[in-house]
């Protein structure tokens, strides 16, 4: 079986275009899954919604962003942790397309999937199951770590699938333990350069093999849109999230 998995897109339709159409090229690819932040930073919340809740080959989990944003939209605590992003993200729902809400409701945080007899978790960032209920004013997702298999491996303790595949951390983590598989295919929507990450899992039963992408497209755009959208935060979001690329 070939899955995809893509994470963080960050409300960039461009960007995730360029990614289901490389996919749907390959003709093979069974399945896709998304592990969250979908929305939040990048402007093109109903664009990317549509796109993903449009098909049905995409199996979707929330991340922080998209939960701080309908901790919003339904009048409950918002995060501390988040309490610098409150404007933007309450910029992001004035605009979001109310029947979105409800579907986005329905997602859950983590997906266990068992493809060939190998059993995989997918999660935006690692959970203790104490918390795995939690509203996100709790803040149950776990701190960042830099990037190791030492980390990864005391982040994830206690978690026995032999492929973990994550996002929040927007950088590619790609790491081979004794036991586990642990893959962050990077960020989708958030880079310094006009590319975005993805990654194709092919699952056989003696098997698992990984391969990374990284699709070129034009996002000139969609980076001027920050300007013309007068997006919040929009000069610090385009130095930190994309580099000053314009």
């Amino acid at each position: 079986m070939r899955i995809a998995i893509f994470t963080d897109i960050h409300g960039n339709a461009s960007g995730l275009n360029a990614v289901l159409s490389d996919i749907d090229s390959r003709k093979d690819i069974e399945r896709i899954y998304c592990l969250g932040d979908m929305i939040g930073i990048g402007p093109d919340s109903n664009e990317v919604l549509q796109m993903l809740f449009s098909r049905n080959d995409i199996a979707m989990i929330t991340g922080n962003h998209d939960e701080a944003i309908l901790s919003l939209a339904k009048g409950q605590e918002y995060p501390k942790s988040h309490s610098h992003t409150k404007e933007h993200h309450q910029w992001i729902l004035d605009r979001l397309d109310e029947s979105f809400i409800p579907k986005l409701e329905k997602l859950h945080r983590i997906i266990k999937e068992n493809i060939e007899g190998h059993s995989i978790l997918f999660t935006h960032y690692q959970i203790k199951n104490s918390y795995l209920n939690e509203h996100i004013s709790k803040d149950p997702f776990s701190s960042i770590v830099t990037p190791s298999i030492e980390n990864l491996e005391k982040l994830f303790e206690g978690n026995n699938e032999e492929l973990i595949c994550f996002g929040h951390h927007h950088p590619l983590h790609y790491f081979i333990g004794n036991k586990t598989i642990y893959l962050n295919p990077g960020s989708l929507g958030c880079n310094k350069k006009p590319t975005a990450p993805y990654a194709i899992i092919t699952i056989s039963k003696e098997t698992v093999e990984i391969k990374l992408e990284e699709i070129t497209y034009d996002n000139t755009s969609f980076l001027e849109s920050y300007h013309k959208l007068q997006v919040p935060e929009r000069d610090f979001i385009l130095k930190v999230f994309h580099g000053n690329q314009l």
